[in-house]
């Protein structure tokens, strides 16, 4: 009898598997790099380590999400051997654990990011849109702070926490002057229209160039304001003999000169005011004499002049 029950545990005993082919575990507790690990076999544990720190980097630019992978800045994680050490440990101890990776990566993709998101300011610019002044707001501009976006970059990939990065940025303020008054003049119509930016302020008659000599077309500024002016007559045929006239009654500028940034070219009053409303001049904008001297209060050196064909 006593036989039998030797052979039977003897058979036992070779058919259970020996103690030393069962995997050790992490001991109850432990954490790695902030992943608990303890209660996980070796090959467990390693996996959980490495889906933490394999996550993808998120970097917040302004209302933009960019993800960039551990993997493409060069990071390595050496979680197996972190792991080996965990399994030495007492239970509930917590190891550091870092991943180390590329720092010539990290700066390289900043300064892409940089390139990226990057812009100059632009100041307020001043179109013209259906024979009326458009502003295009200014735009503030924008510089990362490359050095600190790296270093922040650095520190996610070397810890798993993953919090999304608000990546550190300049701003610029474009140098917006305001745009105050603009005038529009429109050839064909015989119109001459002053706005305020893009309001409309008042709107006269005027007369423009005869067909011999026209009214240039485009975009000019005033450069020029004389009050009670001279005229001398222009170097062209229909001036032949004309005489320099002082300011008074008479004087084909009327009583203000607002000249253009297109040579020989003005707005200015007229004693000839049966041709308002015509093509009549020699290339400049006539006005009447009181409109004249209203437009000459309201506008500036530097103003904007824009004369369209319509």
């Amino acid at each position: 009898m006593k036989r039998v029950v030797l052979v039977l545990l003897v058979a036992l005993a070779a058919a259970a598997p020996a103690a030393a082919d069962t995997p050790p575990l992490v001991p109850d507790g432990v954490t790695l790099g902030g992943v608990s690990v303890g209660g996980l076999a070796p090959d467990a544990a390693t996996s959980v380590v490495l889906q933490r720190f394999s996550r993808p980097v998120v970097l917040k630019v302004g209302r933009t999400k960019v993800a960039v992978s551990p993997a493409a800045l060069g990071a390595k994680i050496w979680a197996d051997m972190a792991v080996a050490k965990a399994l030495t440990v007492a239970p509930d101890t917590s190891l550091g654990f870092r991943a180390v990776f590329s720092r010539a990566r990290v700066s390289a993709y900043v300064a892409q990011l940089a390139r990226r998101f990057d812009r100059q300011p632009s100041s307020a610019r001043l179109l013209l849109k259906k024979f009326r002044p458009l502003v295009k707001p200014s735009q503030t501009g924008l510089r990362i702070e490359q050095a600190a976006t790296a270093s922040l970059l650095a520190d996610e990939l070397a810890h798993g926490t993953r919090a999304p990065i608000a990546v550190p940025a300049k701003t610029i303020a474009p140098q917006a002057p305001s745009i105050g008054p603009v005038v529009v003049i429109r050839r064909s119509s015989n119109l001459l229209t002053l706005y305020r930016g893009d309001r409309y302020v008042r709107q006269f008659h005027v007369a423009t160039g005869q067909s011999a000599y026209p009214t240039p077309i485009g975009h000019f500024q005033i450069v020029v304001k004389w009050k009670d002016p001279w005229w001398y007559p222009p170097p062209d045929p229909w001036a032949k003999g004309e005489k320099p006239t002082p300011p008074g009654p008479g004087n084909p500028l009327g009583t203000r000169w607002m000249g253009i940034s297109s040579p020989g070219v003005g707005i200015h009053g007229t004693p000839d005011s049966a041709s308002i409303g015509y093509s009549e001049s020699h290339g400049c904008i006539r006005m009447y004499i009181p409109d004249a001297e209203w437009l000459f209060d309201h506008v500036a050196v530097g103003t904007p002049v824009f004369i369209v064909a319509s």
